[in-house]
């Protein structure tokens, strides 16, 4: 039995860093995956990144509305601003106030 417990105990020992890393490594692909989105009506595909989220922050600045994570607002919403997205090309400048 101790000889059964001790092959257990190293076994766990040399396998666990490789599980941690695993995990850690699938965390990273998880952040680095760029989550793309549909419109409709125009009928092309928008990555969203930093510069989508700043645009974003924009338009509901414009609108005068309130901070909502973009994964939850409804299918109208969206398309709302992806018809204002259409209207305002990517300057990078939406910071400045146009």
């Amino acid at each position: 039995m101790r000889r059964f417990m001790g092959a257990f105990l190293l076994s766990a020992v040399l396998v666990t860093p490789l599980v941690v890393r695993a995990d850690d490594d699938d965390h990273r692909r998880q952040a680095n995956r760029v989550q793309r989105y549909y419109d409709r009506d125009a009928r092309d595909w928008h990555e969203w990144n930093g510069r989508e989220q700043e645009a974003y922050r924009h338009y509901l600045e414009e609108q005068r509305r309130e901070y909502r994570d973009w994964g939850r607002m409804n299918r109208r919403e969206q398309q709302e601003y992806w018809r204002w997205r259409h209207t305002h090309p990517d300057t990078g400048n939406f910071h400045d106030g146009r």
